[in-house]
């Protein structure tokens, strides 16, 4: 490596790591980000996992939270490339007699859809979505005395919540398994606290931004972020992984997208005290385990909206999916596991050859788990669409320890760089005045193991870099 200081370095080039690195560059800082893998991104990286000529996303797949990125939307990534494709539906959930809740670009017509519970929807989702740009400077940082208590103090009344308590507020099953669904993206048990945060959250992301993916592959996000930092004169090494910070050339800050485990594996010797107790006792939650497919046609579902939707959520009504989630939390494996499915090839058609198509999903299992859920996954999209398994032509899957060995910021199959529950929401990595700095000066952590936690949309990259520019470089 070069060993000609620089003003900063960021270790780690995934969507918090460039966001951090811009933010530095911008402000006129000489950044080198260094990336241990051969290809930056991190959680957004594509390949051609099954067969020559399909793309799959490795990792994330459909980016609501990209799309409405505070931070991302003052980049010209347009301009490096980055285009975003919106499915003519946002979301299904497809239920056993057929029917199938749907989430729209349009409030009304998703409400008018889940009949009974027409004004229930109204009056959940109404104010999170007309006071999104007042929440989500708040939401999207560290605990801060918000600028806005009323805007936040009626979507937190309802956002402490378990998710379960709250869907149980709709009459149907419709909408209650919409609701269960969304939730369910926060990995760990419904009946926690603070999880109908994640659902109100990625509802009203559909309905402001809807639920698009990058044409080509979520490395389009990646590679115009990259692009973009190198344009304002940041430098980029790969193939350069940091087992200690002895391995880095002199700066006078360094910013770690690492959560606590590689953050103690590479600087625990200066790391002292309380903070690194914490680091030490830091709860990372539930795996993933995950398919691709090439297939040799769409997937058939049932429901002819399901057919149409960039994300179909597979886990029937709120019961099946509670349970599930509680099943996982516990250790042990759901016959009938909740599971995220994408379909982006049948609206970005680079995704496969002609006639062909891709799709993508993961089920939740234990920490660490190397437990094949490839039959379990399959027998949940056959539920709903009778004949998928014939299409299927190429597969290829990841269980959690390889999901790690991807990208290590995924310790035990965690893709949120921690368990996101209320103990961890905003004390994550550890209980401070600012999550981003540690006891080292100069030293900081920019993961998603800090607020605002798993999610691409830079925010914790950028709060980092934001916090050094601060003390390191006197720059407000």
């Amino acid at each position: 490596m070069n060993k000609q200081a620089y003003d900063a370095i960021v270790v780690g080039a995934g969507p918090n790591g460039l966001s951090a690195a811009i933010t530095l560059q911008q402000r006129g800082i000489q950044v080198l980000l260094l990336e241990g893998k051969d290809t930056i991104g991190g959680g957004l990286r594509s390949k051609a996992l099954t067969l020559p000529g399909f793309v799959h996303d490795v990792c994330s797949a459909i980016h609501p939270l990209a799309a409405g990125s505070p931070f991302f939307r003052t980049l010209p990534l347009a301009d490096y490339g980055l285009k975003f494709l919106q499915p003519e539906l946002a979301a299904a959930h497809p239920f056993d007699d057929g029917t199938a809740a749907v989430l729209h670009r349009s409030l009304d017509e998703t409400a008018k859809g889940l009949g009974i519970d027409e004004h229930a929807y109204h009056q959940l989702m109404d104010p999170v979505v007309r006071d999104w740009p007042l929440l989500a400077p708040a939401l999207l940082g560290p605990l801060s005395i918000p600028k806005h208590p009323l805007a936040m103090a009626r979507f937190g009344l309802k956002a402490l919540l378990p998710a379960k308590m709250l869907a149980a507020r709709f009459q149907g099953k419709t909408a209650r398994g919409l609701f269960a669904g969304m939730a369910a993206h926060c990995i760990q048990p419904l009946s926690n606290l603070t999880t109908a945060a994640i659902g109100m959250v990625l509802l009203a992301n559909g309905h402001l931004e809807g639920w698009p993916a990058p044409q080509g592959g979520a490395q389009a996000i990646a590679n115009a972020l990259a692009a973009y930092f190198e344009s304002i004169g940041g430098e980029i090494q790969t193939n350069t992984y940091i087992r200690s910070l002895n391995d880095l050339p002199s700066a006078r800050a360094i910013l770690l997208d690492l959560t606590p485990k590689q953050l103690l594996e590479i600087a625990g010797d200066k790391l002292k005290g309380l903070y690194k107790y914490q680091l030490q006792h830091y709860r990372y939650g539930m795996g993933v385990f995950k398919v691709d497919w090439a297939l040799d046609g769409p997937i058939p579902f049932t429901n002819e909206n399901c057919r149409k939707a960039g994300t179909v959520h597979l886990g029937n009504t709120l019961e099946e999916i509670t349970l599930s989630e509680q099943i996982s939390s516990k250790g042990l494996y759901p016959e009938k596991p909740f599971v995220l499915l994408a379909q982006q090839s049948i609206f970005d058609p680079s995704r496969a050859p002609e006639g062909k198509h891709t799709a993508w999903a993961y089920c939740h299992v234990p920490h660490g788990s190397t437990v094949d859920m490839t039959a379990h996954i399959e027998n949940q999209v056959e539920r709903f669409a009778p004949g998928f398994r014939d299409l299927i032509i190429g597969r290829h899957t990841m269980n959690t320890r390889e999901m790690e060995a991807y990208n290590p910021n995924y310790i035990g199959g965690d893709i949120n760089g921690g368990i996101l529950d209320i103990t961890q929401l905003y004390t994550r990595p550890a209980i401070r005045l600012s999550p981003y700095s540690t006891p080292a000066k100069g030293i900081y952590i920019c993961s998603s193991a800090t607020p605002p936690g798993g999610g691409v949309h830079g925010m914790c990259g950028h709060h980092a870099a934001k916090k050094a520019l601060k003390d390191i470089f006197k720059i407000h």
